[in-house]
């Protein structure tokens, strides 16, 4: 007697060429009904992609198409990601998927098994970048010096990279989830190296004090701009995005004649004059952009200490010296900090100064986003209270501010052991 085709109250499970075949009426995302298929090699296999194909079906709209990783991500970042986050997200992400996620998922399903996806990201973090991606093989001949002339530079992405692959990859396809493509999120289960945290550096005010210091007795065009990332913690952005408007110089005595040659103390210590941060200067490729802040907390007013009131106004005045002697030539930019035809600093070639200062001052070398870590630092030896700390500095969460910038100086420790150890004996 010739075997059942199909089990009782299994009306839709039916041979198929070397196995079988199920289908069950589902809703699309777009509100249509159709029928889903699954396919297996036995009646056993079937019947379980059947059942989960019902609960799905049950549980809300199914996707009966499943996009690959490549036409997915482009459609990802081209409609989701480039319209309604930072320039800078959109480059990063962007990066990601063109050179790792593309080129290892690309013709695979959204919703792989998990340890393919392992291996993936394994494969990746053992992997030479530089051979994978041919980059010393496109240098000219004479300047190849590793992977093009056959001797490896053994080019491995750092476990910071590869933390940011798997972010990439477990927000696009959280977006696949909400649009009802795929069921689940086979980024979130990734096991990665853990990241190894740089240990962060900052000056103390013996430092500090030197460096602006070193830059005032040589008369530093960016003087005002250390001034500004050291006292009030500016970011670099924010700093170089700064408007000639932003500073409010109300109740500035416009009858003084010393502050229109110089700058005068006696201004400063009399009325009060203050910043608003709303704008930053950023590089997206080949672009340099003069966007929005960072978060709508990063915006905001700070008043102005003397140092840098007289740093700010010293400044206007060298800016206005700066367009009266090189006249048409001027571009016409209203920013505070320009090179000398009126454009914009370049952020990388800030950088460069500020290593240059920090040579000639004689002081360690830091980061311009180790100096404000350095403000935040200053803030908390002064025994600032944390909750003024944060918005001096402008954070959205109170943990940042205490948790990656603010340091306990070695003077602090010593201070404090100190204390322990005469209370102990």
């Amino acid at each position: 007697m010739a075997a059942r085709a199909r089990a009782n109250r299994e009306g839709s499970i039916f041979p198929y060429r070397n196995g079988y075949a199920a289908y069950v009426w589902v809703t699309k995302p777009d509100g249509k009904r159709t029928r889903k298929y699954v396919y297996g090699k036995t009646r056993e296999i079937v019947h379980d992609k059947w059942l989960k194909l019902h609960q799905q079906a049950k549980a809300g709209p199914v996707a009966t198409k499943s996009q690959t990783f490549a036409t997915y991500s482009a459609y990802w970042l081209e409609e989701i990601v480039k319209p309604n986050l930072a320039p800078s997200t959109y480059a990063a992400y962007e990066v990601a998927c063109r050179l790792y996620i593309v080129p290892g998922l690309g013709k695979k399903k959204l919703s792989p098994p998990t340890s393919e996806v392992q291996r993936w990201i394994n494969k990746v973090g053992i992997t030479c970048q530089c051979c994978a991606q041919g980059k010393d093989a496109r240098r000219p001949t004479k300047k190849r010096k590793c992977c093009g002339i056959g001797q490896c530079c053994n080019s491995r992405l750092s476990s910071n990279s590869l933390a940011h692959l798997r972010r990439t990859l477990r927000t696009m396809l959280s977006q696949a989830i909400t649009e009802d493509l795929i069921t689940r999120n086979v980024g979130s289960n990734l096991k990665l190296p853990t990241v190894r945290v740089r240990r962060r550096k900052a000056w103390d005010s013996d430092d500090a004090r030197k460096f602006l210091e070193s830059a005032r007795e040589d008369n530093d065009p960016l003087y005002a701009a250390y001034v500004l990332v050291l006292v009030l913690g500016l970011r670099k952005g924010e700093m170089l995005g700064m408007t000639e408007d932003a500073i409010d110089w109300a109740g500035w005595d416009s009858d003084c004649v010393q502050h229109r040659v110089s700058f005068c103390v006696d201004c400063v210590a009399e009325y009060e004059v203050s910043i608003q941060v709303r704008a930053q200067i950023q590089r997206i490729g080949k672009e340099l952009l003069h966007r929005d802040t960072k978060t709508p907390t990063s915006d905001g007013g700070l008043p102005l200490p003397s140092i840098c009131a007289v740093a700010l106004r010293q400044r206007h005045l060298d800016l206005a010296r700066d367009r009266d002697s090189t006249g048409p030539l001027w571009r016409g930019i209203p920013l505070l900090f320009t090179t000398r035809f009126g454009t914009p600093y370049e952020p990388r070639n800030f950088n460069r100064y500020w290593d240059r200062r920090c040579v000639l001052a004689g002081v360690p070398r830091i980061t311009v986003r180790d100096a404000r870590r350095t403000c935040g630092t200053l803030l908390a030896d002064l025994d600032v209270h944390p909750r003024v700390a944060m918005q001096i500095l402008r954070h959205a969460r109170f943990s940042v501010t205490m948790e990656i910038y603010t340091m306990v100086s070695s003077k602090k420790t010593r201070e404090a052991l100190k204390r322990l150890g005469h209370s102990l004996e």
